[in-house]
């Protein structure tokens, strides 16, 4: 929202951690439900094919959370060179599994797999990462009962959470992926905003995004976003994560110039610190989720559906 008396106010940081740790204090109080009065123990299983470091950390974080909120953790390391049909067959077999609530296949995958096939063969109902097209159809189609992307969820979780209701907000979403930006911008869309979707080939993108009431940018193009390209009192959410080079090494930034956008901004999400926890959460409250759905009465304390 425009800022007007305190215009000259840095932005008020959104702290992603704190959100997250309490979305993760109340996915600690469900799995406890489910294991205490259902006999349900949530459980999560991770395939990693290869050795990319940046990947081997993100799942590292991932089991470690898993476990921390005192769901099973079933971890899958898989060689680079693994054939499509033993990839498949792990799959078919954590299908079946009744022990796997949530399956989640770490991006990116080698260039010799399909990541669409692989992600396809996954079943709707155990597609924690929301990417599957029944998944992906179903939010499409305005219908929010599937599974949603982790990573969007947390970015409307946060601003609902900061903002309260958007109906009538303006809303940019830079950056057009199947994983971000377009159900990001159904998200919005599904909260009464206006949403324009741009990305690096817009034309005059600072037009667009001086307009907006909120800015979600997922371009994977460091400070893509400067200062200049939005209005005052802007919310700005912050997905993208780079590796730039810094004095002594190297630095993490995100798709937003954080300190000179914040001299403008109302709100603006830090990089690290900002997105990222929430997607983990939001991984975590996927899965939980959907081992609940054994239990026809069972609603999640953080119900997806208060969202819309």
């Amino acid at each position: 929202m425009p800022r007007s008396a305190n215009a000259s106010l840095p932005a008020r940081v959104i702290d992603g951690r704190a959100h997250a740790e309490r979305l993760l204090a109340d996915i600690r109080a469900d799995v406890g439900d489910l294991v205490e009065r259902h006999g349900i123990v949530p459980g999560l299983a991770v395939i990693l094919v290869g050795d990319d470091p940046a990947s081997d950390i993100y799942v590292r974080s991932k089991v470690r959370q898993t476990r921390r909120a005192g769901m099973r953790s079933f971890e899958h390391r898989l060689p680079a060179g693994v054939s499509s049909d033993a990839l498949l067959d792990l799959i078919d077999r954590l299908n079946a599994d009744p022990a796997v609530h949530g399956i989640l296949v770490q991006l990116p995958l080698p260039s010799h797999l399909s990541s669409p096939t692989i992600l396809a063969a996954i079943r709707p109902e155990k597609d924690v990462d929301g990417f599957h097209i029944v998944n992906a159809g179903k939010l499409a189609a305005g219908q929010t009962d599937g599974v949603i992307p982790c990573t969007p969820l947390g970015c409307l979780i946060l601003l609902r959470a900061e903002l309260g209701v958007l109906s009538g907000m303006k809303a940019v979403v830079v950056g057009a992926s199947n994983i971000v930006g377009r159900p990001m911008a159904r998200l919005l869309l599904l909260n009464r905003c206006t949403v324009t979707v741009a990305h690096l080939a817009t034309r005059d993108l600072a037009a667009e995004t001086r307009r907006a009431d909120i800015v979600v940018v997922a371009a994977g193009s460091p400070d893509l976003i400067t200062r200049d390209m939005i209005q005052p009192g802007a919310t700005i959410i912050d997905v993208g994560i780079s590796r730039v080079a810094a004095a002594g090494g190297t630095r993490i930034v995100g798709d937003a110039d954080y300190e000179g956008v914040r001299a403008v901004a109302g709100r603006i999400t830090p990089v690290p610190g900002g997105v990222g926890p929430m997607t983990i959460a939001c991984l975590l409250y996927n899965t939980a989720r959907t081992a609940g759905l054994a239990v026809p009465s069972w609603t999640p304390r953080m119900d997806q559906q208060s969202l819309f």
